[in-house]
């Protein structure tokens, strides 16, 4: 099940390669983990907009993309070393690996 609600697990099975794209391990690690919400709390608190959220698969932390002027899901990243994140919003999945900076 994959879900854009909090509260609702994001199972990582659904996860699956992005074409042709060499497979990461990292993927092979993750279990289903629950967006701790569908908003940047950091843009939310500067009262500033956000145009794309991404969701911590490791953790489940919600910030902003890198469309956005502070790029908090970067951040966390570049705090935490979770390795990946997908998109939170309706539409296609993607992931993104920070540590092989390509989509997978």
């Amino acid at each position: 099940m994959t879900s854009n609600q909090p509260g609702m697990a994001l199972d990582v099975r659904a996860l699956s390669l992005n074409g042709s794209a060499p497979h990461c391990e990292h993927l092979d690690a993750l279990v289903p983990v629950d967006p701790l919400g569908n908003i940047c709390r950091e843009c939310q608190a500067a009262g500033e907009d956000w145009p794309g959220l991404l969701v911590c698969l490791t953790c489940g932390w919600v910030g902003c993309s890198n469309d956005s002027p502070r790029r908090h899901a970067r951040a966390h990243y570049e705090e935490t070393d979770h390795p990946l994140a997908r998109t939170l919003r309706p539409g296609p999945v993607r992931t993104w690996c920070y540590v092989h900076q390509r989509a997978v």
